[in-house]
């Protein structure tokens, strides 16, 4: 993994390319597609669907200005950033999908080609959580909700291997460039609740709990709930001075602040108990230890949080292909051996 380091002092962002290399190039479809055109894929096993779309790379403005409405001083300065082309959830992953991970009895060694070797006893697995991380609301077709940042990471290593394709959490760049669709401050719904309305599950709309996805109207790209609903987990550690570190460094290229998994984690778009004022592309929110409030246990829960339902994850995939050696490899690294 290629990565450059800019150190200020005990904290250091890193610029990187967040997978190896890419190996030839075995197919051009996904590549060369539209902005906003879907591919629908199948869990290897099942017939459960996830659908992405295409994000073409690009160059936009990281963060907001000053003047902006709700500007939050971790948000500046704002800065350019260039992220590679990628596709992405369409929706956030729902509890179908992260339940055939979670339990073993819905998994198999089924593999999406007969070339991979997938062995689904030697998967690591949440464990039994002490209380309903849905908190009553993980019903078909929602928002699987309440994990931690390892549980959707390891998902995402889980359903890499599964595939051959390299998927993964968004690094933040990416969830802002993806939010924005080509237009800066086009789903900024500060100024407009009835426009929040329409494209987001907040505490004005949601009855105090998520809804299955997809019932408001995507963005530009064809991106459903990326405000509101469920908020989402992303790559980074954060870092609330992370900005002006690349701002020294000048155009960041696929940036990551920090070592993931490690550190306090980050979460992008807002959920169903935030009002619409807090549905802006820019806005984050670190993690909070408040989300492992009732967790009596020691230590806490690395899988899951006893008080985030409103928490869940979407991933992408890197519009390169990649070895199935180079997945387990990229993964080995970050999160070690099964």
């Amino acid at each position: 993994m290629s990565v450059r380091t800019v150190a200020a002092g005990s904290v250091a962002v890193a610029t990187a390319i967040l997978v190896p290399a890419p190996a030839a190039i075995s197919g051009a479809s996904w590549q060369d597609a539209q902005p906003g055109e879907l591919r629908v894929e199948r869990i290897p096993g099942t017939e459960i669907e996830y659908a992405l779309a295409f994000v073409p790379g690009g160059t936009f403005l990281l963060g907001s200005p000053a003047d902006a409405a709700g500007h939050e001083e971790d948000e500046a300065p704002q800065l350019e950033v260039r992220v590679s082309s990628f596709w992405m959830g369409v929706h956030e992953v729902t509890q179908d999908e992260f339940e055939v991970f979670r339990f073993r009895d819905r998994d198999g060694d089924e593999a999406a080609t007969p070339d991979i070797v997938f062995d689904a006893d030697g998967i690591s697995r949440p464990t039994t959580p002490y209380e309903d991380p849905a908190h009553g609301l993980g019903n078909p077709g929602h928002p699987a909700a309440g994990m931690t940042r390892l549980s959707a990471l390891s998902y995402a290593r889980w359903l890499s291997e599964k595939t051959g394709r390299m998927v993964r959490l968004p690094t933040e760049a990416e969830w802002e460039y993806a939010c924005r669709a080509g237009e800066d401050g086009a789903d900024d719904f500060t100024a407009d609740p009835d426009l929040a309305d329409r494209y987001a599950w907040t505490s004005g709309n949601s009855g105090g709990g998520h809804h299955p996805v997809g019932e408001k109207l995507p963005n530009g790209w064809g991106l459903f709930d990326m405000h509101g609903n469920v908020a989402e987990w992303v790559m980074d550690t954060y870092q609330g001075n992370a900005y002006s570190q690349l701002a020294a460094d000048g155009v960041a290229i696929d940036p990551l602040a920090g070592e993931p998994p490690r550190g306090r984690g980050l979460v992008r778009g807002g959920g169903f108990d935030d009002p619409p004022e807090r549905m802006r592309c820019a806005e984050r929110l670190p993690e909070l230890a408040a989300w492992k409030r009732r967790d009596p246990q020691i230590p806490k829960s690395r899988w899951w949080n006893t008080d985030s339902p409103h928490v869940g994850f979407r991933l992408v995939s890197p519009a390169h292909d990649f070895t199935l050696e180079e997945i387990r490899s990229y993964w080995e690294e970050l999160l070690g051996p099964h």
